[in-house]
Formats: structure tokens, sequence, C-alpha cells
């Protein structure tokens, strides 16, 4: 059992189910008319979120790892947090983004970690996709709003 392997996926576990928590805060607390496509974006992600948290603990197990309870999370993601407007959707665009380089980064530091584990990496290359494709989606969102 590798345990540097098991504690960067518990990490990325972490990560996942604070996207959600921070998703369904946002795709919650936004409001007005410009901030309709990004509520409904992020409520979609939270489905495929928690099924990537799933995939993990999974995975996690399999390895001989322990699923940590909640009193092991101590969160990170300071950019997602509620703000004082709720019409402020740049903000939550530009936090998603760091969300998601963060997970992107993590997924890359995991695979490079699998060369004898073909079946994570495989796991890992998968959620790595994911994560780049709503990194480009929310790419696009930023480029949009700032013009506007």
């Amino acid at each position: 059992m590798n345990q540097e392997l098991i504690a960067e996926l518990t990490r990325a576990y972490w990560m996942e189910l604070e996207a959600v928590i921070n998703f369904i805060s946002s795709s919650t607390n936004l409001v007005g008319a410009k901030a309709e496509p990004i509520k409904q974006s992020l409520a979609a992600d939270v489905v495929e979120e928690t099924q990537h948290a799933q995939d993990l603990a999974r995975r996690i197990h399999i390895l001989g790892g322990t699923i940590p309870g909640s009193m092991e999370f101590a969160p990170h993601q300071r950019s997602l947090q509620p703000g004082d407007d709720p019409t402020d959707v740049l903000s939550i665009i530009r936090g998603v983004i760091e969300t998601e380089e963060t997970a992107v980064a993590q997924y890359k530091k995991i695979i490079k970690m699998c060369e004898d584990d073909p079946v994570t990496e495989d796991l890992c290359v998968t959620l790595l996709a994911d994560e780049e494709e709503h990194l480009r989606l929310f790419q696009g969102y930023l480029l949009e709003y700032e013009r506007v």
C-alpha cells in the first residue's frame, strides 16, 4: 500500500467535496439575470464533483486506505466563499477557475505518482479531463463577463 498515493487521493477527495459545498452555495446565493447561466452550470457540476469524490473514495478503499469522516475536513477554497454582493458573478467565476486549476494540478501530481498503478492513473486521467473541461468553460465565461 502506497501511503503517499493514498494521502494525495484523499486530498483530491476533500477538494472535490469542498467544491460541492461551495458550488451549492454559489449556485444558490447568486442573483440577477447575468448570474443564471453560472448558477445552472455550478448546480450541474455539483453532481459531477460528487461522483468524483465517490470514485476517489472507492479507489482509496481498494488501495487499503480509510475514507475520512467530516471531523478531518479542513477547508481551503477561500476564493469561493459567499461575499456581500450576491450579484458579483465575476468573483464566483474567478473562484471556480482557481478551484479547477488547483484540481488540475492535483490530478497531474497524482498521475505522476502512478507508475505501477494503471487503474489509479486511469481514474485520475478521467477526472483530470473533467476538471480541464470545467476550467475551460469558466475561462470562457470569464472572457464573456469581463466584456460586459
